[in-house]
């Protein structure tokens, strides 16, 4: 099956953060400036400019209630997420032996999810994915492939459920890296990296470490998570979704890269086009979080008819 999908005209180069202080307007990750509320009409997604905790999104340093929940997730993440383990976790969890079941049953798993790295929310999962989906879904109401998307990003949290083995919160959740290359300053919390084994290794911490420049970032261990299981679920269940749609889940916490600009040496052509479909879809994953829940019920028929469009009845997981 083909599908077409027309590239948003956007033009727009990722900016390091250390250029941006300079700019008044609240920029969001993917460069897109939030609208301003006076001049917002009809029923688009108006991105609010606090979190549901009154404080800036994705502010790893304020004294809120998650703070420092927060910063020993990253201290954990980053002594623990080594290459070794990485390619480990991706051996075992290839196999897909964990369940069958629906995307939709796999979304009600959520319900009992909460993830230690949000230092912007901390309701269950499913409500975030129904708030980015339906955000999104007004803002562009014919891309369908993109609601999907939304919908099921972070599927993979069900890692943390015992049927899934129970991983660590440092093992499913919070920003993704490169291993086997140096770690970038712009990583969260960087400092705790000098706990991480692979920094013994001298290869690793150059630059390009393993790799070569330009070798496409499906060549490029990624710490492991939710993304790059969820990724691969789709992917061997056949799913039907365009190739941007992978890429936004495989690569959405991948703030380092689609935030700062970090480690786009590593791309090549494909993820640069695919890159602008992120940037797009991060505005929605990142803003549309709120105290405000959407109905289930009232959605739920919708979102099953796009899950029977891009994706067998039941997936292996």
């Amino acid at each position: 099956m083909t599908i077409l999908i027309n590239q948003p005209e956007l033009g727009i180069q990722v900016e390091d953060q250390r250029h941006q202080h300079d700019v008044k307007e609240l920029v969001l990750d993917g460069g897109f400036p939030v609208p301003d509320k006076k001049a917002v009409s009809g029923d688009g997604f108006d991105a609010p400019e606090i979190n549901s905790f009154g404080y800036s999104f994705r502010d790893y340093h304020a004294e809120s209630e998650r703070q420092k929940t927060v910063e020993e997730f990253y201290r954990q993440q980053h002594i623990n997420q080594t290459y070794d383990f990485v390619k480990k976790m991706r051996e075992e969890y290839s196999k897909l032996d964990k369940a069958v079941m629906s995307i939709w049953e796999c979304c009600e798993l959520l319900n009992e999810v909460v993830d230690d790295s949000d230092p912007d929310l901390d309701e269950p999962q499913i409500q975030h994915l129904l708030q980015s989906a339906e955000a999104i879904r007004k803002d562009y109401p014919n891309e369908d492939w993109l609601h999907l998307t939304a919908l099921i990003h972070d599927l993979g949290k069900v890692l943390l459920l015992p049927q899934f083995g129970e991983l660590p919160q440092w093992a499913v959740v919070g920003d993704t890296f490169p291993l086997g290359c140096a770690f970038d300053e712009s990583n969260v919390h960087h400092k705790y990296f000098k706990e991480n084994p692979d920094t013994k290794n001298p290869v690793y911490g150059t630059k390009n470490g393993i790799y070569k420049e330009g070798c496409g970032l499906d060549n490029v261990m990624i710490s492991w998570g939710h993304d790059d299981y969820m990724y691969l679920v789709a992917k061997e269940n056949g799913t039907t979704l365009p190739p941007a749609g992978l890429f936004i889940i495989r690569y959405h916490s991948f703030y380092p890269l689609h935030k700062a600009g970090a480690y786009t040496h590593l791309m090549n052509k494909e993820d640069q086009e695919n890159l602008k479909w992120l940037h797009i879809f991060n505005k929605y994953d990142l803003y549309s979080k709120s105290k405000v829940l959407v109905d289930v019920d009232a959605v739920k028929p919708y979102y099953q008819s796009l899950i029977e469009k891009y994706f067998p009845a039941k997936l292996r997981w």
